[in-house]
């Protein structure tokens, strides 16, 4: 019942971060919210079973798959508002103000790959998902992967709209999520 109640308040936040953007399909907010449904699902099905037998196997790739998560998306809000500059949000704007920086950031984590954001989040789930992967987890991961990979190709076309020939430049010399892979 908690668990329900922690799932309630996780999609009435994600409701209030993504308002503007859910009516608009074409928005990468209205694929995020879905993403962020499946990883809150996934998180809350396996919180039972994240500190039992802390020495098995999965639980010890898990642990690193979520530091990593951490600091990755760290890092990436770092760079964010350190060199993207965000402007805030604008009235009537489908995208927080965090998201709608200024400048292309080509540096740290960026220079590797054009969403480490989504990465951390990749991440985050694949940890959870080590934590018990029973079906219902391995379908919320996948759900989670599929909706994060439509948030970042959603967002390649609006980038390409903010940041033109440069962001082009930029999508030729990076990759989408892992770097020299994917």
């Amino acid at each position: 019942m908690a668990r329900l109640a922690l799932f309630g308040l996780a999609t009435l936040g994600n409701v209030l971060l993504s308002r503007r953007s859910l009516p608009e399909t074409s928005s990468h907010g209205f694929y995020r919210f879905f993403a962020f449904e499946f990883l809150a699902g996934l998180l809350l099905l396996n919180l039972p079973h994240w500190f039992r037998r802390p020495l098995a196997p999965r639980q010890l790739l898990s642990w690193p798959s979520l530091v990593a998560s951490a600091a990755l998306a760290g890092h990436g809000f770092y760079l964010l508002r350190l060199v993207g500059r965000p402007r805030g949000r604008a009235e009537g704007a489908l995208i927080p103000g965090f998201e709608d920086t200024s400048q292309l950031v080509r540096v740290g984590a960026y220079r590797y790959i054009r969403h480490p954001l989504y990465s951390s989040l990749l991440l985050l789930g694949l940890g959870a998902w080590l934590k018990d992967p029973s079906r219902l987890a391995t379908k919320l991961l996948v759900g989670a992967a599929g909706f994060l990979v439509n948030t970042a190709l959603a967002e390649e076309k609006e980038n390409a709209g903010r940041f033109g020939p440069a962001y082009e430049e930029y999508r030729r010399q990076t990759r989408l999520f892992v770097p020299g892979v994917f």
